[in-house]
Formats: structure tokens, C-alpha cells, sequence
């Protein structure tokens, strides 16, 4: 035998053991040979009576010893070339083992609600009366509730739920219901072996149809020792087992691994296979078939289906056997032997094929074989070859995935050049395919004996922060993740890699490089960074930073080893689509956009999406007003030319009032080529609608600064996203009135993508305006001169402005605004007529504002606001005054809510907690109610006028506050104009501006206030600490609990009443937390000196 032929299988043999850390024995090593390379080891060939003789013979290679039991042990010596990678697979192969854990775990029976705020309650506490030993039933009354009970209440019981039962070893009162809790233990699943997919088509294939047998070994056989059917302990149900083993087999016909039949059998049957079962199936060989596998370090046994009967068929030149298994009678008939006469066309078939499936080194579909076949040499494959796949047997290993023989996968079969039966032949010969497949195997186990690197997940805070590092397109725009468990996590691995390349300076050299290749690279000075190779050159390497997202050139000399600990952090650099923009995706305006906007920024994102590249809100928050990206880069794609042009001294007619403020603003429709644009546009839109359903087009995704429609006033209007209350409501402004309105979600509409370019390219068509020789910074109007103006103006559209001047700061436009085409005299101005009017008569002041008073106003607005809005009120006309106090107080209070009686309990939600003496609870169960009524003010207070009110104190109100409303009572009114108001629905007490107070409708009085005030019982404490109060904080407040109730205080006031309570925290699995009990522990703590 050459030399060359030794070395290669010396090779060969290095890497067999090298997969396995722990060694292979003797008798197994054949087999491992076989499985890799196709071929036994010829020791014979080599010159050696026996495999035991030649495996000492290489020290080398392979090292021999004796392991405790006596069994010997073969082992891979590490070479100078094979070092590292026998280190790395060494460590990838080492079994873990995994502690399981104990997790409690109960079940307790609450209705939830359908709607809830932050959480919900594990469960109900569980009620007394109805303890688990039968002489503590008449010890404790119902009323008292111990911390250890393991009582299920009567609620309960009425379920109809059934009863545990006990086995009999845990059984003590056989008619008591079980009522403690359910310890279930977390067992680690074994680790599933991941084959290569030759290592999967030997183990499918040959071993179970063919079970090797090595001739060579003969003298190196080990006999079994001969384990007694009965060695086990004795089970009366050994037949019922050996059947339900069997149903299993004829379903896992492919086999299945034993260490999984335990957990299929019991999903399957409901019952436990005993250890004893599983260790005497070998000595069922009527029931299945065992083999055992050794694979990445791991030893399992493979289950067959045993076989019926044995088929040897002896080849014509009788120099190797086949053995076919044979199930039924159909698949005798199946496959009928071919006829003599057809042997030499059989065989030029067989080579035809088998150049092809060399081909086709990962397999080839059955089904595609006959196209394949007629592509190749333009003629058709015989029938009779798909219909008896075992004809070709001796070429190619057939893998049926299904019980459907087309839907099988052939691969090639690289057949020996020696007898296996016969080492006494001549020669040996390895062929090129096989030295391929050897070096294919080698680099297999290569890459394969690193870690894998874990997938970035993507955060679930509600308010994170992103790196934009850069984009291509706005579909895929590369960010990296700020906060702990990224950037953080990821500075410190950095910090670790320089320290780990410097202290290991030349013990990391890389060998060899490929694509898709992980390194580290010295980007500059110390600084060492992960990067995977792109592309590779004669001298320079493309590699790509997978935490920065970026490419760069780099030189060979640059690169090392990236050690296997820095494989554990997720790669940093993620993509994230833009919402709002994927239309545009590619235009170079937009990304020219985003690029000066986000790019090199951190920036707050709000992720709508989580799909695998995410959809994305970014917002830029570093000025005082947050800006949203998204909608601020599609602004970018406004056609410049549709914009107003609007200078000192123009004079425009036909001018359209689209919208009058409560502090004097107008905003003008102007004529102008944007206009015209924007109705065509408009029209052309209503007119797709009329033949679609507009349904089609709802809205599935809202966010802030998406541009949809709405239809307004007899048409389609162009609306952006402001803000969103809930799925259900959300505020929009209108583009083209300059208007602000709260709607449903359901009232909107996508843009049709055919509309969607020509819809965003129009700029708003609005144009802001202030009268001039009236002041405009003073805040509201009076309401008379509010609804005077908009009575004159609104809903007529031949008015004609003169601009006196151009506030660019503002954008807005200093006017003269007159109802006639005469623009020359401002006396007959609208300007000139509301300064006349009588309704400026209590609002002298305001019209003699000097400059002085205006630069102070400005630099104080709010003051002036304030001053505004109190004086604005002495300016209501006497009739406005009655009706609008009527209005607010002669109806009547909403229902009373009921409480529950002493002793009994009730699911709340701690929405403030001052200290243990006074909080206020909401009713959990109902909450969802209180939802709906608030997205219904929204609504209406949203979408409707504002209506002047003469506060008073002591009265019901609704008040804006932080874009929501509330059902309030008035408290007091302060001189600054401001109102203190207490929420009757979650205890706050605020201070809000007069404007945010409106009348509270009938419609929304229909719900009790929800805010019940309430003490906790069971601890007494005439002054609480701050640090007191702040550990009762922590523990009730903004969350779920039980209370059960001690005493009920009625008062004549619905938000006067109050109730006594002992405060439960259900939410742990096994033990319910008394808060009176953490305070009363708290307490003892601070008062020992």
C-alpha cells in the first residue's frame, strides 16, 4: 500500500475520534469508521493480524488505554495542525448537565377583566372556612382569613370543579379534597443529537436494514453478556407495554431515539415508562430492533421496528451481500425481479444514474429524477425503476421521508473496492470522492465545534433607545440597541477582548480563512472588534463589524482567532424598517433625509412591529419639542412648487376660513396652484372609493405621524396621526384646516397606493393667520368674540386678506380681513368691526395693550394665559351665565357603587397610596367600564366646541388633563386661574387651567365614581414616616391585590365614603403577602434601637 494511502486513513481515523472527547471503544471504532468514510479500516491490508495490533501501532494517532471497567478505550492524539480544533471539539462535545428546578405552581379561579391597566391579580384570595384537616372545620370562623391556610373558598367549590385525586401513598382522608399546591419539577430535556446529514443517512439507512458486521474484528469481538429476560423487576402489564411500544414503533417507523420514548409513551398512553421497562428492551427483539449510536460525543440507542423476516440475495460475482427486509406480501409484489434479458440495459441505467446523483451530493427527490434523467441524456427513465426504488440499492441510499415513494430522497453510494468479507485482496484503492468527502468531514467538524451565537432580541421596554449607524434604504436601516443587555453589554465584551488579544498576543494567528468566517479584527490602536469575512483577496480581506453594521478592507495581519467566549453576546447591529416610508423606500431624497436626521443620533424608537426586521417610530428628544422622525423625513418629498409664496403687501380673493381658534387665530384656504392640485387629487380618490368598499381601507396600524384620511364635511380630507389614547381613539390634525380633533380609528382610511405620491408631494394647504390691530398673544378671546367671528366667517368662501406682515418664526401671517372685494379701506375690515362690537366692552384692557404689556406677555405666557382666561369670563353675557350653570348642576349624581359587606372580598387596583392610613382603591372587576367612558369623553370633549363655564366649588365637572379627560370635582379656585380638582375615578388631586374645565353630560353619568378612599385594618400608627409611607408605596401601589373588607364608612357624599380593609397580595405562586403584616414587621424593625 502506497504511503500516501496510510497517512489518509491515519487522517481519517484522527478525526473519527476526535469527535468523541471521551474516547471509542475497540469494538466500536469500526463502526464509527464506516459511518464517516464509507469503508472498514483494512488492518489486514496494512500488514496487521488484528485492529488492536494496528491501532498500537500509530501512537501518533490514536493512544489506547484501559478504562475502569477493563474496556479499551481508543483515543485522538492531537497533532501540531489539529490541536486547536481537537480543543475546540472537545469542549463542544462535553455533555452538560443540567439541575432541574422546583416551580410551584397553583391554579386559582377569577374572572379577569376583559380590559385591564397595568396587570391583573395572580387569582382571588383564597377564602376561609374550609381547611385541609377535618378536626380544624369548626376551629376558625369565616370571617378570619391565617396567613398558611391552604383553604379553597365556596366560590370555589360552586365551580364545579372536580376534586385531586390522591394517590394512595399520599392519600390521608380519602373523602377531604386535596388543597395544597401542586409541586410540579422542571426536568431538562436531553439534548437532541444534530447529525451531518451523511451521519443522518447512515444512521436511517444502513444501520437499521443493514447492521454492520466488520469480518476484520472477528478476533476483537466482545460477546454480550446475556441479561435474563426476567432480571427486571416483574410487571403484570409487560404485554399491554410490549403493544403500546409496538403502535408506537409502526408510527416512528424511521426510528426513534430511546432516550425520547419515555416522554412520547407517556403523551401518548398517560402513563410513566418505568426505568426497568426501558433497560429490558433489549431483550425484546420481538418487540423492536436496538441500536446504539455514538454521535457528537453522545451515546444513544436508536428503536426499529423489528424485522419480520431476512432476505439474502447473493450477487453474481459473489463479493458482497445485501439483506432486504420483508414486511408483507404487498411489498413482495412490489418488487419484482428483473428479468435477465435486461441485465446489460439495467447496468448502462445504473451508471446514467449514478453520474447523476454524484451530481447531486445532498440528495436528489425521487419525483425529479425522470426529468433530471431525460435532461441529461434525452431519454426517458423506465417506469418500473421509480415503482421498485430498491433496484437501486447497490448505486445510491434511498431515504423515504413519507410513506409515498416519490417523495424519497436518493443519494450516491460510494462503493468500496474491497470485499468487506474478504481482507485478503490484493490492493486498496481510496478514491478521489472519498479523500473529498474526508477533507468535507474534517472542516465539518471545524466549524461545527464552535458555539453558536445567540439572536438579538429585541427589547420589550416601552421606551428604548437606538443608535442609527446607517441605511441604504429606509427598509433597512442599521441601529444598535442602547441600555443594559446591549450597548452595555457589549462595551464591557470590547473591554474584555483588548485585554484577552494583548495578554494572548500571537497564541491567536488564524490558520486559514474563509467567507462567512468569524474573526477579530484590531480595527485601530488596542481596540479588537467582531467581524465576519465578506469577500477574500490576495492580500486583503472584506470584513463586515456585526456590531456596527459596517464593511470595511482590512489586511490579513489584522485579523485573529475570535476566541470562543466573545461568541455568547448577540450581534449588535440590527435593521429596522421605517414605518410610514416604505412606499418611498428607495428615493434618495428620503434617505438623504433620514441619513441628516437619525444617522450617527441616539435616538427614542417606538417599535409598532416585532417581526424579524422590525417596524419603527423614531423620535428625536433632545429638544425641547419631540420630533418625529419618520414624519419629518416625509415631509422632505413636498413639491416645492406647491407651496404658498406668501409675502408683505399681497392681497389674495376668494380666500376660503377653514378654521376660527379661541385665541383670535384664522386659517385661510388661499388660492394657489396647491390648492387646485390638492382637490384633483381629492376628487380623483373619492371617485376610487365609489367603486370600492372603503372598508378595505381601514386603518390596521396606527402611530403617530402616519397621513390617512378622513371624511369631513362631504369629503375626503388629509389628516396626520398626533397622538393615540387607546386602539380605539386617537387624535389627528387636519393638514389643510388647521384643526386639531380627537376621532375613532375606525374613521379613517389608508391612502390607495396608485394616490399615495401625488397625496404626500402637496404641501399643506393652510395658511395661519392673526388679525391685525387685534393682539394676539394674550391667549383665549372672549367667547363672544370667538363665536362672532366664527359665525361671520366660517362656511363662507369669498373673503379677500391683505398680509401687512410675515412672521417666518411662526409661520404665520399678520392680515387684514375683509367680506368684499375692496381691499383699499380698512375701515370696512372684519378687523375693524370686532374691535367695534360690544362684545369687547369688559376687555378694555386687552385692546389698549402698549408694547410694554405685549414683551411681557411674551416672555410670561403663561401669566397671560391665565389673566386671559379669568378675565374672559367677567365678558359672559348674562344669558350665556344662566344656561351654562344650569347646565352643570341640576343634574343628577351618578349611581352610588356598591360595596361589599364586611368579611367579604373585592379584586381592586391601588391607584394612589399616600400611607397606610389613606389610599384609594378602584374596583378591578369593572375597570374596563371606566375605559370605555374615558375614550368617550374623548370623543365628545374632542370633537366639539369649547363651552364657556361658571365654575363653581363643590361641583361636578370634566377636565382636560395630559390629553385626557376626567370626571372631577371641583374643590377650589385659585386667583391665578387656576381650579384644584380631585378625580373621581382615581383619587389625584390637581391643579388645572379654567380652559381645560368643561360640563360633565348626562351620558357620562351613568357609571358610580370609581375611586373608593380606604385604611388599612389590622395596623395602628397615629403618624407615618415618610420611610414608612414609601415602603407601603412600594408594596400596594399601581398594582392588583385582594381586600378583605373590615368595616364600611358611609357618607352622604359619594366620594366621601371609605372603607376599613386588610390588603392581600396574591401574586406569588404558593403564599399569599398580608400588607399588614409587612408593615407591622417594618415597623417592629425601625423601632429597635
Amino acid at each position: 500500500m502506497q504511503e500516501m494511502d496510510k497517512d489518509l486513513i491515519a487522517k481519517m481515523l484522527r478525526a473519527v475520534l476526535q469527535s468523541n472527547k471521551n474516547g471509542v471503544a475497540l469494538p466500536h471504532v469500526q463502526t464509527e469508521y464506516k459511518s464517516l468514510t464509507g469503508d472498514w479500516i483494512p488492518f489486514k491490508q496494512l500488514g496487521y493480524p488484528t485492529l488492536e495490533a494496528y491501532l498500537r501501532s500509530i501512537p501518533t494517532v490514536v493512544k489506547v488505554e484501559t478504562n475502569q471497567s477493563g474496556e479499551l478505550i481508543c483515543s485522538a492524539m492531537a497533532c501540531k495542525e489539529t490541536a486547536q480544533i481537537a480543543k475546540l471539539v472537545a469542549r463542544q462535545r462535553t455533555a452538560k448537565k443540567n439541575i432541574g428546578r422546583q416551580v410551584k405552581c397553583q391554579m386559582r379561579i377569577k374572572h379577569i377583566a376583559p380590559i385591564t391597566l397595568i396587570g391583573k391579580p395572580k387569582a382571588t384570595l383564597r377564602q376561609p372556612g374550609f381547611p385541609y384537616q377535618l378536626e380544624e372545620l369548626n376551629t376558625k370562623p369565616l370571617y378570619t382569613l391565617t396567613r398558611n391556610s391552604l383553604g379553597l373558598g365556596k366560590s370555589f367549590l360552586e365551580v364545579g370543579h372536580s376534586a385531586v385525586i390522591l394517590s394512595p401513598a399520599t392519600q390521608v382522608h380519602g373523602e377531604v379534597p386535596t388543597r395544597g399546591h401542586i409541586s410540579a419539577e422542571r426536568r431538562p430535556a436531553k439534548k437532541k443529537i444534530t447529525l451531518p446529514p451523511r451521519f443522518q443517512r447512515e444512521v436511517q439507512m444502513q444501520l437499521p436494514r443493514n447492521p454492520p458486521r466488520d469480518t476484520n474484528a472477528s478476533q476483537n469481538e466482545i460477546c454480550p453478556r446475556k441479561n435474563s429476560l426476567f432480571g427486571g423487576p416483574c410487571n403484570a402489564n409487560t404485554d399491554d407495554i410490549q403493544n403500546n411500544i409496538r403502535e408506537i414503533l409502526q408510527k416512528y417507523s424511521s426510528g426513534i431515539w430511546l432516550s425520547k420514548l419515555p416522554q412520547v409513551y407517556k403523551n401518548v398512553y398517560q402513563q410513566d415508562l418505568n426505568d426497568e421497562t426501558v433497560k429490558q428492551l433489549r431483550n425484546w427483539p420481538h418487540v423492536c430492533m436496538v441500536e446504539k449510536v455514538c454521535c457528537d460525543g453522545q451515546n444513544d440507542d436508536l428503536l426499529y421496528p423489528p424485522m419480520s423476516k431476512m432476505i439474502s440475495v447473493k450477487s453474481d460475482t459473489n463479493q458482497e451481500k445485501s439483506v432486504h427486509p420483508v414486511n408483507t406480501k404487498a411489498e413482495c409484489i412490489m418488487n419484482p425481479l428483473v428479468p435477465a434479458n435486461k441485465h446489460s440495459s439495467s447496468s448502462e441505467i445504473k451508471q446514467k444514474l449514478m453520474k447523476i446523483l454524484m451530481k447531486y451530493s445532498n440528495g436528489l427527490w425521487a419525483n425529479a429524477l425522470p426529468k433530471v434523467f431525460e435532461d441529461t441524456f434525452k431519454v426517458k427513465l423506465p417506469q418500473d425503476i421509480l415503482q421498485n426504488l430498491e433496484l437501486l440499492s447497490d448505486i445510491c441510499t434511498v431515504d423515504y421521508i413519507s410513506a409515498n415513494p416519490p417523495k424519497a430522497i436518493l443519494y450516491a453510494k460510494v462503493k468500496p473496492n474491497i470485499d468487506e468479507n474478504q481482507n485478503n485482496t490484493s490492493s486498496i484503492h481510496i478514491h478521489d470522492e472519498l479523500n473529498l468527502m474526508v477533507k468535507k468531514e474534517y472542516s465539518w467538524i471545524e466549524d461545527h465545534s464552535l458555539p453558536t451565537v445567540p439572536p438579538l432580541i429585541i427589547p420589550n421596554k416601552a421606551s428604548q433607545s437606538v443608535l442609527v449607524v446607517e441605511l441604504s434604504n429606509t427598509n433597512e436601516v442599521v441601529i444598535r440597541y442602547v441600555g443594559e443587555g446591549y450597548s452595555v453589554a457589549h462595551d464591557h465584551m470590547e473591554d474584555e477582548m483588548r485585554e484577552f488579544y494583548i495578554q494572548n498576543a500571537g497564541s491567536t494567528s488564524i490558520q486559514s480563512v474563509k467567507v462567512g468566517q468569524l474573526v477579530a479584527v484590531n480595527a485601530e490602536e488596542d481596540a479588537w472588534l467582531r467581524a465576519q469575512i465578506i469577500s477574500i483577496t490576495a492580500d486583503k480581506l472584506e470584513v463586515c463589524f456585526v456590531d456596527y453594521g459596517f464593511s470595511e478592507v482590512t489586511t490579513r495581519s489584522k485579523i485573529q482567532n475570535l476566541g470562543r467566549q466573545f461568541y455568547s453576546l448577540s450581534f449588535q447591529a440590527a435593521k429596522c424598517r421605517l414605518a410610514g416610508l416604505e412606499a418611498f423606500c428607495e428615493d434618495q431624497i428620503l434617505v438623504k433625509a433620514v441619513e441628516s436626521k437619525a444617522c450617527g443620533k441616539i435616538l427614542a424608537v417606538e417599535i409598532l412591529d416585532r417581526s424579524d426586521i422590525p417596524l419603527v417610530v423614531l423620535y428625536d428628544t433632545s429638544g425641547d419639542d419631540d420630533i418625529n422622525i419618520n414624519a419629518a423625513c416625509l415631509k422632505e418629498l413636498c413639491d416645492k412648487s406647491l407651496e404658498l409664496t406668501i409675502k408683505e403687501n399681497f392681497s389674495f380673493t376668494n380666500v376660503r376660513i377653514a378654521n376660527v381658534c379661541s385665541d383670535g387665530t384664522v386659517f385661510c384656504q388661499v388660492p394657489s396652484k396647491g390648492l387646485t392640485k390638492l382637490y384633483e387629487v381629492l376628487q380623483k380618490i373619492e371617485n376610487f372609493f365609489h367603486s370600492k368598499a372603503t372598508s378595505e381601507f381601514f386603518i390596521s396600524m396606527p402611530f403617530c405621524g402616519k397621513m390617512c384620511l378622513i371624511h369631513y364635511k362631504g369629503r375626503w380630507a388629509r389628516v396626520e396621526i398626533t397622538n393615540l389614547y387607546s386602539s380605539r381613539t386617537l387624535d389627528v390634525k387636519f393638514l389643510d384646516y388647521g384643526m386639531v380633533a380627537s376621532v375613532k380609528v375606525l374613521e379613517l382610511r389608508e391612502i390607495p397606493i396608485q394616490f399615495l405620491k401625488e397625496t404626500v408631494a402637496i404641501p399643506p394647504q393652510v395658511l395661519k393667520c392673526c388679525l391685525a390691530d387685534l393682539p394676539h398673544n394674550t391667549g383665549m378671546w372672549t367667547p363672544g368674540a370667538v363665536l362672532w367671528l366664527r359665525d361671520t366667517v366660517i362656511n363662507f368662501s369669498d373673503f379677500s386678506i391683505k398680509v401687512m406682515k410675515m412672521d417666518k418664526s411662526k409661520e404665520m401671517a399678520e392680515i387684514y380681513l375683509f367680506n368684499s372685494r375692496n381691499i383699499s379701506d380698512f375701515s370696512c375690515s372684519i378687523n375693524k368691526q370686532i374691535t367695534n362690537a360690544e362684545l369687547w366692552k369688559s376687555r378694555k384692557d386687552v385692546l389698549s395693550v402698549n408694547p410694554t404689556t405685549l414683551n411681557k406677555d411674551k416672555d410670561n405666557p403663561v401669566h397671560a394665559t391665565e389673566v386671559a382666561v379669568v378675565e374672559s369670563q367677567k365678558g359672559f353675557s348674562s344669558t350665556l351665565q344662566k344656561s351654562f350653570s344650569e347646565k352643570s348642576t341640576t343634574a343628577d349624581l351618578p349611581p352610588v357603587l356598591t360595596l361589599p359587606k364586611p368579611g367579604e372580598h373585592l379584586d381592586v387596583y391601588v391607584s394612589v397610596a399616600s400611607h397606610p392610613s389613606h389610599f384609594v382603591v378602584q374596583p378591578w372587576q369593572v375597570l374596563h367600564n371606566l375605559e370605555v367612558v374615558m375614550e368617550e369623553m374623548i370623543l365628545h370633549y374632542g370633537t366639539t366646541e369649547e363651552i364657556p363655564v361658571a365654575i363653581e366649588k363643590n361641583k361636578i365637572y370634566a377636565a382636560k388633563m395630559e390629553n385626557k379627560w376626567y370626571r372631577v370635582l371641583l374643590k377650589g379656585i385659585l386667583t391665578n386661574g387656576l381650579v384644584s380638582v380631585y378625580q373621581l375615578d382615581y383619587g389625584h388631586h390637581e391643579l388645572v387651567s379654567c380652559r381645560c374645565v368643561q360640563p360633565l353630560i348626562d351620558r357620562f353619568k351613568h357609571l358610580p365614581f370609581q375611586a373608593i378612599r380606604a385604611e388599612l385594618a389590622g395596623v395602628n400608627c397615629e403618624h407615618w414616616s415618610e420611610e414608612a409611607s414609601i415602603f407601603f408605596r412600594y408594596h400596594v401601589e399601581k398594582k392588583p391585590l385582594v381586600a378583605l373588607i373590615q368595616a364600611v364608612c358611609e357618607c352622604p357624599n359619594p366620594w366621601d365614603r371609605k372603607i376599613i380593609a386588610y390588603i392581600v397580595d396574591t401574586s406569588l405562586p404558593d403564599t399569599d403577602v398580608w400588607i399588614h403584616d409587612r408593615m407591622s414587621e417594618y415597623l417592629a424593625e425601625m423601632s429597635v434601637p
